[in-house]
């Protein structure tokens, strides 16, 4: 791929799994990553992430690390900064990329000033939100800090009241939620790879997103590359994933959601719904098909990340 410089063999640490709600993905990101690395004769570390990472990391000694997690602690900028006080070199976003991109509400105020379109929307507690509806239906109902996959709800006009699944108890997505306006038609989405924007995929789902318990899991879903949609409204995703990218100072690769309704003129239709700094890295996953189609094999992409992982991110 472009840029790419050959590499000797390195000691690489592939973090995965975590505690988080995406811990299971996260292991199958961390279990295809390393088993391609090895492939290209590096000397590979498969490190479950605990709360002794530190001492852990301390102890391996590796040259640089493969940040594979997904959600807290490693997408929110904390093991960015634990990496950075160990001075081992890591992939993707750094600390402050990763925080602002994980809070979904502060990240779309950057993305809007930066003119990436965004849903409307509005952050209340997760009981007002059960309460009431906070806007006319329909609309969607997500953490403010958890990956896309995870206690997310759609609304419809349908539905009389909230979801009330949002007052248990054991809730465990936090006390506030990001309710925003639904956006009828394609789900999209666009990878970024350094400074370059990928292909663009529609996801099409072969469950209903209607459904209050349905949420946006992995599975039920199809890849479409590339996107289906007129060419102008294609480079402008591209356009709009580099773009956001660029404003929440990501580094490395991410990754750009967003929705489309085909039925209005022009891009009036087309929104970011948000950024992932760590995508799913399994070879099934949106952003190897991505580059895949680019050319960039999967051992090549794996590669390329561990060789562009620095300091001060």
């Amino acid at each position: 791929m472009e840029g790419e410089t050959d590499m000797s063999s390195r000691h690489v640490a592939v973090l995965m799994g975590g505690w988080s709600s995406e811990r299971e993905v996260s292991l199958r990101s961390g279990a295809a990553c390393a088993a391609a690395l090895e492939a290209r004769g590096h000397r590979v570390e498969r490190v479950d992430v605990g709360r002794d990472i530190a001492a852990v990391l301390t102890a391996l000694k590796p040259e640089v690390a493969l940040n594979v997690l997904h959600g807290r602690p490693g997408e929110d900028g904390t093991i960015q900064g634990i990496l950075e006080v160990l001075q081992i070199p890591y992939s993707h976003s750094g600390v402050m990329a990763s925080a602002l991109a994980m809070q979904k509400d502060t990240a779309k105020v950057v993305l809007a000033a930066a003119g990436v379109p965004v849903p409307e929307g509005r952050v209340v507690s997760r009981r007002e939100a059960a309460r009431a509806h906070v806007m006319e239906p329909p609309y969607v109902i997500k953490p403010v800090c958890e990956g896309s996959s995870v206690g997310v709800f759609i609304v419809t006009p349908e539905h009389a009241h909230p979801p009330q699944e949002l007052t248990r108890p054991d809730w465990p997505y936090g006390e506030e939620v990001l309710c925003e306006r639904y956006i009828a038609g394609k789900e999209l989405t666009c990878a970024v790879v350094g400074d370059r924007a990928l292909d663009v995929i529609e996801i099409v789902s072969n469950v209903s997103f209607y459904d209050y318990e349905a949420k946006y899991a992995p599975g039920g879903s199809r890849h479409v590359l590339p996107a289906p949609i007129k060419p102008i409204v294609y480079q402008e995703v591209r356009r709009l994933a580099l773009r956001a990218h660029q404003a929440l100072g990501c580094r490395g690769v991410s990754r750009a959601d967003f929705r489309y309704d085909d039925r209005l003129e022009g891009f009036g239709g087309l929104a970011c719904l948000e950024v992932n700094t760590q995508p799913g890295m399994t070879e099934t996953s949106l952003v190897p098909d991505m580059a895949a189609f680019a050319g960039i094999s999967f051992e090549e992409l794996v590669e390329w990340m561990v060789e562009d992982a620095s300091l001060g991110r």
